[in-house]
């Protein structure tokens, strides 16, 4: 038996917040009766319909895209805009882990798990994310340990973060600096960046946790292998083993 809020959330039909939302607002019905209550225990045999809409009982996919510059990191766009989900070739309904800007690049995994998608968005979770950033300007050592101790962003300082200088171009005045961190904060890098005097010019993910676009190009993606899931799993729940 599972929370019916929780069940709708791994189901990939919306956020377990929203869920809830959806029960105290009379749209959730279990074998035909609304349900008001959250908490309210239901089971794989039970018959639930959100909003009309009867939740199928699917299979969990797990994809990893690399996001190429220009889509929208979401299910749908009012504007028209093509999305993450577009990309991928597939009758499941699926949504991103997270979000990457408009024009950032890279790694992203979309799934139906819910509860997958929870743990690796939590701020505890830990997952290690690796930045490329271009940047304007050389960063200096005092920076680079700004960044590294934590800097404050929309009022809230970020965690710690690791920043290695990989690169600086004398001709253009750019740099090309390698950062990782493991929260998720809306424009985060970019806010990081500019907390410290700094423009990104371009930022691509390359890589979360362990997986990494070797073989991907812009815009292909892959499923990932039992194994994998397994492994994310572990990291999400024991930050110490990242």
């Amino acid at each position: 038996m599972e929370r019916l809020q929780k069940v709708i959330a791994n189901s990939g039909y919306t956020s377990r917040r929203k869920a809830e939302e959806l029960i105290k607002e009379g749209k959730v019905k279990v074998n035909g009766e609304i349900v008001y209550e959250l908490g309210t225990k239901v089971d794989f045999s039970d018959t639930i319909q959100v909003d009309g809409y009867t939740l199928k009982k699917e299979n969990k996919v797990y994809y990893l895209l690399n996001k190429p510059r220009g889509i929208i990191t979401s299910t749908s766009d009012d504007k028209g805009r093509k999305t993450v989900v577009d990309l991928i070739n597939t009758n499941i309904r699926i949504y991103p882990v997270g979000r990457l800007d408009y024009d950032t690049t890279g790694a992203i995994i979309l799934t139906n798990d819910g509860q997958l998608a929870n743990l690796l968005m939590h701020p505890k979770s830990n997952v290690d994310k690796l930045y490329i950033a271009k940047i304007k300007g050389l960063i200096g050592k005092e920076q680079i340990i700004k960044l590294e101790k934590g800097v404050y962003i929309d009022g809230v300082k970020t965690a710690k973060s690791k920043v290695r200088i990989k690169k600086y171009d004398k001709k253009t005045d750019t740099s090309i600096v390698e950062i990782i961190i493991h929260e998720g904060k809306n424009h985060q890098v970019k806010k990081m960046f500019e907390s410290i005097g700094y423009s990104v010019l371009k930022l691509k993910r390359e890589s979360i946790a362990f997986l990494n676009l070797s073989g991907l190009k812009s815009g292909e993606y892959r499923l990932l292998n039992p194994k994998e899931v397994k492994k994310l799993y572990a990291l999400s729940k024991n930050p110490n083993i990242n």
